[in-house]
């Protein structure tokens, strides 16, 4: 949805239609929420394309720090390719997501571990143990599978306190998912460069949008009202620290090394929103192409063509600016929230 004109952001390239990752043609997201007592989490499931695993996509993870327990990307680096759908959700729920994401592609692929390999599920996290009862371990497989059978509906995509997102602070405000996407024109054809992301990393008082020093401009008056509230939890944003997990999407025919180099720029869109890239941050990116599949039954040298490096320059760009416009825009979407023992984050939107 992107930031619908709460705060100005200089774009140096038209936006989507819809302004977020499905604007990727096949691209579709599902998610679960889970709303209850201290519990404040869920799950956040991308679908990259259908029978993914017999036809898979190039991709590239790419660590930015590596505080954090994405799993699924030693293998993407080493063959290049992604073969699942991927998940979002809280750290301690990776091992469930995890499992819930084999038994979907087992179920939808029964040559998987019996006449060809394994799969290599992708699940990426961010710890949101501040406003959510983390130890209850409350994410079951069933929500991970529920939020896959969502996404199949392609449903609109929502940003802010949603899926992944539900309990997840970023630069000293309610962090959560947010979603952008880029047009560019090369050789007389229209692509896409599209992000989602799961904000919940950066320093309080660090935040910047376009040519505002947000952070520095509102921090008084949060620290006021967290002051009258008796809020001890802004004590402890001092630092650049939490974690942002990043998808970046394209209909571009890219390589591996390509989208690789792609994902790196992720850092690029981070550091214009207030990040340092702290040592207490897992700040992951992952980046993959819909424009070409690679058969998992090959026999034979398959043929493929890819952009010269001469012209990544607009791609590059665009995605910067699309990670920094879903930072941006999952903040203006998510809402002050009070979980875990009765910890308060305020939302962005409360202060402008």
């Amino acid at each position: 949805m992107g930031l619908k004109g709460e705060l100005f952001l200089p774009r140096a390239y038209q936006t989507g239609e819809k302004n977020d990752i499905t604007d990727v043609p096949g691209i579709k997201v599902g998610q679960v929420t889970l709303r209850k007592g201290g519990v404040n989490t869920g799950v956040t499931a991308i679908l990259p394309g259908s029978d993914i695993f017999k036809q898979k996509m190039l991709a590239s993870g790419q660590v930015i720090n590596g505080f954090g327990k994405t799993t699924g990307l030693v293998q993407i680096n080493e063959l290049g390719t992604l073969e699942t759908p991927i998940l979002m959700t809280n750290t301690l729920a990776v091992g469930t997501c995890w499992t819930a994401l084999t038994r979907y592609m087992l179920d939808r692929n029964p040559e998987i571990g019996l006449t060809t390999g394994t799969v290599n599920p992708v699940v990426m996290e961010c710890n949101d143990g501040d406003l959510n009862d983390i130890r209850s371990l409350p994410v079951k497989e069933s929500d991970a599978l529920t939020a896959l059978a969502l996404a199949e509906g392609n449903p609109p995509l929502l940003e802010g306190n949603v899926g992944a997102g539900t309990g997840m602070r970023c630069l000293g405000f309610k962090g959560g998912i947010g979603s952008a996407s880029r047009l560019l024109e090369l050789g007389g054809k229209k692509y896409h460069v599209a992000s989602l992301v799961c904000a919940n990393f950066g320093a309080f008082g660090k935040l910047r949008a376009g040519s505002r020093l947000l952070g520095q401009e509102l921090k008084d008056a949060v620290l006021a009202l967290a002051k009258a509230e008796n809020n001890q939890l802004y004590a402890r944003y001092q630092k650049d620290q939490g974690s942002i997990v990043m998808v970046i999407a394209t209909d571009l025919p890219l390589s591996s090394r390509q989208l690789g180099r792609l994902a790196r720029r992720s850092a690029v869109g981070l550091a214009r929103t207030g990040s340092y890239i702290g040592d207490g941050s897992g700040d992951i990116a992952l980046a993959f192409s819909t424009a070409q599949r690679v058969s998992h039954f090959a026999k034979e040298a398959e043929s493929f063509s890819f952009l010269p490096d001469s012209q990544l320059d607009p791609v590059f760009e665009a995605g910067a600016e699309t990670i920094e416009e879903a930072v941006l825009s999952a903040l203006v979407h998510a809402e002050t929230l009070t979980g875990f023992q009765g910890r308060r984050v305020y939302g962005l939107g409360d202060f402008l």
